[in-house]
């Protein structure tokens, strides 16, 4: 079976429609299952994700060519592990352009690493633009729509507002309730460490709910991550 190493893009041209979030949970998907996993954070003034992984998690400005230098040059190794790249709103359209000015993609698919895009989706018109202009750019690099039900609702017309993206392939990150979502923002919760260990203090109902709400995020990541998998065995080619 040959295996690309993987490197995540979330992304969304707009603020408060999740990335970090889903950033935050595809790492603590990987730590969960004791893999290791490397994240750049975009933004260099609050950096959120960071802040959930100082450890994993390298603080990047895109609008400095050190910067650049530091998170492509890394992204283009192949090593087998998972990378992460939470871009900020206000990074989204330099760092698109850099990726198409150095050829990003088609040099990472020549060292054997494999770009993911997690294009987050919200009701605006100009998201939907945004989405089918990284798919025209790239017409064959993956992109999943990510739906995040608690940062960027789509109401009763989500399904005819998903159906207009240039993809099929969908995250659902479902909403949670606000005492429990308050819980999210702490600094120092690990969720892949509540799972094992959840903390002494934390209340029994906060923690089912957490861990309901994770149950089927965690799910939808290790299909995708089976589906694949099968795309690279050798005796499907």
């Amino acid at each position: 079976m040959s295996r690309r190493t993987l490197v995540f893009v979330a992304c969304s041209p707009h603020p408060r429609s999740g990335v970090s979030t889903t950033a935050r949970l595809l790492t603590d998907f990987y730590l969960s299952r004791l893999t290791e996993v490397e994240g750049f954070d975009t933004d260099p003034h609050a950096p959120r994700y960071h802040e959930w992984f100082p450890d994993r998690a390298r603080v990047i400005d895109t609008a400095d060519i050190r910067g650049q230098i530091s998170l492509f040059d890394r992204l283009l190794i192949d090593d087998g592990t998972p990378k992460i790249v939470d871009v900020w709103q206000r990074a989204y359209d330099r760092f698109f352009k850099t990726v198409k000015e150095i050829g990003f993609v088609e040099e990472a698919r020549a060292r054997g690493v494999q770009p993911i895009l997690l294009f987050h989706a919200d009701h605006t018109d100009s998201a939907l633009a945004s989405a089918k202009s990284l798919s025209a750019a790239w017409p064959d690099l993956p992109m999943l729509i990510v739906q995040n039900e608690g940062a960027a609702p789509l109401g009763a017309y989500a399904h005819e507002t998903l159906g207009q993206y240039p993809t099929t392939r969908r995250f659902l990150i479902g909403a949670l309730d606000g005492a429990v979502a308050k819980t999210l923002d702490e600094p120092d919760l690990s969720l892949s460490r509540m799972l094992v260990s959840p903390p002494p203090d934390m209340s029994i109902v906060i923690r089912a709910a957490l861990k309901a709400w994770i149950a089927p995020i965690f799910t939808q990541f290790r299909s995708f991550e089976l589906r694949h998998e099968l795309d690279g065995a050798q005796f499907l080619k």
